[in-house]
Parts: C-alpha cells; sequence; structure tokens
C-alpha cells in the first residue's frame, strides 16, 4: 500500500520558519507527482505548492518568496520549507501523491499553484501547522 506520513509542523511565532516532511512508501516519487495542500477551518483546501515528476515546481501566490516545495528521490521525502510565515499560514498541511497531476503541465508553469485535490489519489494524515501574532 502507498502510504504518506507527514511530519515538522509544530507552533510558531509570526516571521519564524518550520520545514515539513513526507515520507513515502509503497512507490517512488520519480513515478508520482507530489504536493502540499493545507486546509484552516472553516475554509476549503488549497493547494501550496507542487512538484512533477522531473523536478519542476510551482507554488501558491500566496506562500511565492516565503515557501520553497522540494523532493529526494533518494530517500523519498518530499519537504516544504516555509520561512517568514505569518498567522494566515495556520492550517493542517497535507501531502498528496498522484498521477493525473502530471498531466496538468500547466500547474508548474510558474503561475498560482492551484490544483483540484482530485488530482491526487494519495494522502497524509495532516501536520498542524500554527502561527501566532
Amino acid at each position: 500500500d502507498v502510504q504518506l506520513v507527514e511530519s515538522g509542523g509544530g507552533s510558531v511565532q509570526s516571521g519564524g520558519s518550520l520545514r515539513l516532511s513526507c515520507a513515502a512508501s509503497g512507490y517512488t516519487y520519480s513515478t508520482y507527482c507530489m504536493a502540499w495542500f493545507r486546509q484552516a477551518p472553516g475554509k476549503e483546501r488549497e493547494g501550496v505548492g507542487g512538484i512533477d515528476s522531473d523536478g519542476t515546481s510551482n507554488v501558491a501566490d500566496s506562500v511565492k518568496g516565503r515557501f520553497t516545495i522540494s523532493k529526494d528521490i533518494a530517500k523519498n521525502t518530499l519537504s516544504l520549507e516555509m520561512n517568514n510565515l505569518k498567522p494566515d499560514d495556520t492550517a493542517v498541511y497535507f501531502c498528496a501523491a498522484g498521477v493525473a497531476a502530471c498531466r496538468r503541465s500547466s500547474l508548474y508553469s510558474g503561475g498560482d499553484f492551484q490544483p483540484r485535490p482530485e488530482l491526487y489519489m494519495y494522502w497524509g494524515q495532516g501536520t498542524q501547522v500554527t502561527v501566532s501574532s
């Protein structure tokens, strides 16, 4: 079975940094497109950043210049480096993987990264990020 396990969440003050990791088992990152989503209370799940099977990445406009997504194929790990965190970044962050997302090349062309969640077949359990002002 494919499993995704997130780690690295926590509580920080505004302006702080966190690094999230997603460890995968049951498949390799080289064949799937990966992404980070987040969901705040009372809001819909939204894309944060994604990376395709070739390593091309993109992030949402709301986090551009602050968040960086990357993957380590050898370690089967997806990461999200978050800097200059703001209270609006408070949410549960989810790691996701899927093949369908790889067919949407426009997601990685530099615009606002906002994929439909249904493009991703596998999801982690989520990790909480809380940013206080």
